[in-house]
């Protein structure tokens, strides 16, 4: 169906596309849910102070807060006067209230290896390496850059940092060394922890020849503030690139260590890690994130959005190196006393069936996951998910973009089996923790909608002035402070100002567009500058995206707004249909139609380009700003971050022939 209500002429964005779909909770999962009282969200609302605070009660302190908030905008203050340490809310508390032989972490390396450590056995191994760290000389206040797999020793390490008090800025091991580089100097580290290599589809990513480079460049440019390196065999394809003086292996510096190690009670608002995300002019932010309001912000989603059972097995398929991996491997579930899952591999090696395979053989009952997985999942076929019983899972979500409501439904239908709440999330690396989401206890669900705020967020839709829009699409931002949002970018606090806190006075600026339907619920639409301007309709390439995957044949569709001398812009869209399916001239105009009667003749794309592989980040986001870089003519960039740079020389080709 189609519903024009968008608010374009105020400066906002067009919201076109109308999902009718609705699924509630299912009564005997309502009945068991964490949250189940939907007075939260109006006591939340009327007193969000009071209603953090309450949820603060849940963690241990050493010593309790004075003050709940100190807001000067844009700079907050939790818990003032509170102290703290994470390691210890995430692993001792455990230990002492009878879980020292649950399983904490379970994980699977990519050539079938695995191993399973229990509440007992992290608190050991995270006490030996935080006294090899301070052996190295390593202190409260230190900041330590950790460039690992995702193996065991990656949370370890992270544990280990905040236990003694030094920031940690993990790297994900998919960036080169250059990208190493410029973190590790933006943030001064003292400490480099690598390992040799790491499995990716059967072949060794070469961690430790990064580092080499990153620390000592060919052209004299080096990381000089890193004085020692912490090296993990994990593939042994590096025993002869260690340098003597500078680096010493894992094993050789826990294997002497005692076993106990005191947490560092931390202030509230000290410094946990540093997070560094993409910025528009090419140089990394590192985002700050403070002690005790991001640990509260992760424990208490997981908690609430995940519904977090004591027997339950979770397992957040994201890498670490970002920061869904960050709250919703290490830090929500740990917090929590769950049992979380980690695999370090690829979802297609050795087979297709990788990811369902793991959910079979650990019994994971909850599963969380991103939309461009879920619509791979889709393109490769059913056949695959089949091979294996998923019947242990009990709820399902998505993380990292909006999702199509066709992925949705596929998901909730194949993985799920029609029995599983899916709660779609919408956070950034800056709020720390989740932000809008279904509570799957509560929220009737509509495929493609992240529903509503958490409780105590205050989230709203405004146009261009400022104005509240409801129903109606426009600016998504945050109008009150929350506990794990980001205390700055690390060493450049006018950035910080003009990057989230300059368009609105006082407000958090998002950079991304949603609309609210007649029911309040909020849909994102994906960031305000990939919006398509075609004459006059501003349109959200998500919903131009959503429609096209509504088709049967597509797989995956990416759209940019390409420069047009008549509408101002024309939209593309690059599309990725499923196996066995041909592109063809007849299946161009077949989607150019589909488009056409879901949303409406405005949104019907100019040209169509089919493409094996769209272009992505290492988390699997869709690059659109690289795509509309691509369509315009414009320079790449750093393409470091790419999933596949090859499949973007071909598109741009493609698409350079086409003209």
């Amino acid at each position: 169906m189609v519903e024009n209500t968008g608010v374009a002429g105020a400066g906002g964005i067009d919201a076109l596309l109308r999902e009718e779909r609705s699924f509630p909770p299912p009564p005997g999962f309502a009945a068991r849910a964490n949250m189940r009282d939907a007075g939260v969200y109006d006591r939340a609302a009327q007193d969000p102070e009071a209603f953090w605070a309450g949820l603060a009660e849940e963690l241990d302190w050493f010593e309790k807060w004075h003050t709940v908030l100190e807001w000067n905008p844009p700079y907050a203050q939790w818990f003032t006067g509170g102290k703290l340490n994470v390691s210890f809310n995430c692993i001792d508390r455990h230990v002492r209230d009878g879980r020292r032989n649950k399983a904490a972490i379970v994980w699977e390396g990519e050539p079938g290896d695995w191993q399973v450590y229990t509440y007992g056995d992290l608190l050991r191994e995270v006490c030996r390496f935080a006294n090899g760290l301070k052996s190295l000389g390593v202190g409260k206040g230190d900041r330590v850059t950790i460039y690992l797999p995702m193996t065991p020793e990656l949370p370890i390490a992270m544990l280990a940092c905040a236990r003694i008090g030094a920031p940690h800025s993990v790297v994900f091991g998919g960036f080169s060394a250059e990208s190493l580089r410029d973190r590790i100097n933006d943030s001064q580290s003292r400490l480099l922890i690598t390992a040799d290599g790491g499995y990716r589809r059967g072949g060794i990513v070469p961690l430790k020849q990064n580092a080499d480079a990153a620390l000592v460049s060919g052209t004299g440019e080096g990381a000089d503030s890193v004085e020692r390196v912490v090296v993990l065999r994990r593939t042994g394809s590096a025993d002869d690139r260690m340098v003597a003086g500078r680096d010493v292996w894992w094993h050789d510096l826990v294997k002497d260590q005692p076993r106990t190690c005191p947490p560092e009670p931390m202030d509230s608002e000290d410094l946990l890690f540093l997070l560094y995300t993409s910025g528009t002019t090419g140089k990394p932010k590192g985002i700050i994130h403070s002690t005790a309001g991001y640990l509260l912000g992760a424990q208490a989603t997981a908690k609430g959005v995940f519904d977090l059972k004591e027997d339950d097995v979770y397992w957040c398929t994201a890498d670490i190196g970002w920061v869904t991996g960050h709250s919703y491997i290490v830090y929500g579930p740990l917090a929590n006393g769950a049992t979380t899952v980690m695999y370090e591999g690829s979802p297609d090696y050795p087979g297709r069936d990788r990811f369902w395979d793991v959910v079979a053989k650990y019994g994971v009952s909850i599963l969380y996951t991103a939309p461009t997985a879920i619509r791979t999942f889709m393109r490769w076929g059913e056949e695959y998910p089949r091979r294996h019983d998923l019947s242990s899972l009990r709820l399902m979500g998505t993380v990292g973009e909006p999702i199509n409501p066709e992925a949705w439904v596929w998901y909730w239908r194949n993985i799920g089996g029609g029995n599983c709440p899916v709660v779609d999330t919408w956070w950034q690396t800056e709020t720390g923790s989740i932000m809008i989401s279904p509570l799957p206890g509560l929220t009737t669900l509509k495929p493609g909608s992240a529903t509503n705020p958490f409780p105590g967020i205050d989230a709203e839709i405004v146009d261009a002035a400022g104005n509240p829009v409801a129903p109606g699409g426009g600016y998504l931002v945050v109008r009150r402070p929350w506990p794990s949002m980001l205390r700055g970018i690390y060493g450049d606090p006018e950035r910080f100002q003009e990057t989230y806190w300059s368009r609105y006075d006082g407000i958090y600026f998002t950079a991304d567009g949603a609309r609210r339907d007649d029911d309040g619920y909020f849909w994102l639409l994906g960031r305000v500058d990939d919006v398509i301007n075609v004459s006059g309709h501003r349109i959200g390439t998500m919903e131009v995206e959503s429609a096209l995957v509504d088709n049967l044949k597509v797989a995956e569709a990416a759209c940019i707004g390409k420069d047009h001398e008549v509408k101002g812009q024309a939209i593309v869209a690059f599309v990725t249909l499923k196996d066995q399916v041909a592109g063809s001239d007849a299946v161009v105009a077949e989607l150019k139609a589909h488009v056409a009667g879901k949303i409406g003749a405005m949104a019907r794309p100019d040209d169509i380009y089919f493409a094996a592989e769209l272009p992505k980040t290492r988390s699997g986001k869709i690059m659109r700003r690289l795509l509309r870089d691509v369509a315009e003519g414009r320079a790449l960039g750093d393409t470091t971050t790419l999933a596949d740079p090859a499949v973007v020389d071909s598109l741009k080709a493609q698409y350079g022939d086409e003209e």
